[in-house]
């Protein structure tokens, strides 16, 4: 039996996240997040929420006329995590936003990259 790790792999998801929040770092950054700066994010938003899930990437959109290059950080929490009352479900996603983009804003205040015009 092949005990390797595979190189790459699919995961089927019976359903999405409770609640996605999506920061458009690289937009304003012109850098990806760094591991510290996502570390930073995640003791920031672990007081608001008991667990949750940060992606880091960058993403190619590609189409016939068009191509597109963004870093992005991606904050998923899981159904469990979130309050059964909507209007405490929203009250929650904008202490996550709010978070996120303070935590974007310092970010990129301390360092970024110019971002050249062509």
């Amino acid at each position: 039996m092949d005990k390797d790790p595979q190189l790459a792999f699919y995961h089927r998801l019976p359903e999405p996240p409770g609640l996605e929040v999506r920061v458009n770092f690289g937009i304003f950054a012109g850098r990806p997040a760094t591991a510290a700066e996502i570390e930073e994010l995640a003791q920031a938003l672990l007081t608001k929420v008991g667990e949750i899930s940060i992606v880091a990437e960058e993403r190619h959109e590609i189409g016939e006329g068009s191509e597109a290059s963004l870093h992005q950080v991606r904050i998923d929490v899981d159904p469990e995590y979130l309050p059964e009352d909507e209007h405490e479900t929203d009250v929650l996603a904008g202490r996550i936003v709010e978070a996120a983009e303070s935590w974007a804003r310092d970010c990129v205040a301390e360092r970024h990259a110019e971002i050249a015009e062509p």
